[in-house]
């Protein structure tokens, strides 16, 4: 009966040694920021936000002058002009708001620059840390640069190097 118990208790820890999975854990941060094409890509963008960031104040400011001179003009006015004017400045409002919208929207050009330029080297990252977690019997590969969710983590399970080494970065 000893000899029993003791082959099962031998048997489930064999079993509980097999089915653990290790973990692990990232940087995309610290990752993004030792490639230089993610770098370029980046400010590649900021260029194109700065501008058109200018264009659209340039328009609001043609918009302010707009106001201004209706202002002051006003009392000279006829009501088809105060009416045209104030026509003028509304569409003129709601171009700088299409622009606007165009450039920085949900779906807008900074988006799809963001896409066209970021989203490879990220599609890159995930896929490097699918090989090493693969590889690696990793059963969770945790982002830490998204938020102070881990409170604590052991720095030697930090897989950005790898991640780096894997895409063929060296740092």
């Amino acid at each position: 009966m000893k000899k029993a118990f003791l082959l099962l208790v031998l048997i489930s820890c064999l079993f509980s040694l097999k089915a653990q999975q290790r973990y692990g854990f990232i940087d995309t941060e610290y990752i993004l920021n030792a490639i230089p094409e993610f770098k370029s890509a980046q400010e590649q963008l900021d260029k194109v936000s700065q501008h058109w960031q200018v264009e659209i104040e340039q328009l609001y400011v043609q918009i302010e002058e707009m106001h201004t001179k209706f202002r002051a003009d006003q009392v000279f006015l006829s009501p088809e002009m105060r009416e045209k004017r104030e026509k003028e400045i509304a569409e003129k409002e709601g171009q700088a708001q299409k622009l606007q919208q165009k450039y920085f929207g949900r779906n807008g050009e900074l988006y799809k620059k963001r896409q066209e330029l970021v989203k490879p080297i990220q599609d890159e990252i995930y896929d490097a840390v699918k090989d090493i977690a693969k590889a690696g019997n990793y059963g969770m590969i945790v982002d830490r640069a998204n938020g102070p969710v881990i409170i604590y983590y052991n720095a030697k399970f930090d897989l950005s190097n790898k991640v780096l080494s894997k895409m063929g970065y060296k740092n």
